[in-house]
């Protein structure tokens, strides 16, 4: 280990704090997370913008001007392809626009993974 490394606990088995495992092994094989949501409670009532981005445009300032009501403005999407879901201004997931009741919203298909665009 390099000397500005910092050692990280194990996830299960023997990194362990409090003499528990950070996630336990349950008889079904599935991970138990419950301590871990636990742990998170801290930052449950932190902030976060979210943005779906259904497309982009690029136009000249003259173009913008002309804009009105009606106007049909071109995005560099097709019908039916996966929109952009940033949080934070990072891009987290894409998804489909999804009607609920009245309202707009987004389905996540693919959860992206940091360094993958």
């Amino acid at each position: 280990m390099a000397e500005n490394d910092v050692g990280l606990p194990e996830l299960a088995g023997d990194g362990s704090q409090d003499g528990l495992p950070l996630l336990e092994k349950s008889n079904s094989g599935e991970t138990d997370l419950k301590r871990s949501a636990v742990d998170l409670e801290a930052v449950y009532d932190v902030p976060v913008t979210v943005q779906a981005i259904l497309g982009k445009s690029a136009m000249e300032v003259s173009q913008l001007l002309k804009l009105s009501r009606g106007t049909v403005v071109q995005l560099d999407r097709k019908v039916g392809e996966a929109i952009d879901i940033y949080v934070n201004n990072r891009l987290v997931a894409r998804g489909e626009v999804v009607l609920v009741e009245d309202r707009l919203g987004v389905t996540m298909t693919e959860i992206i993974k940091s360094g993958q665009n």
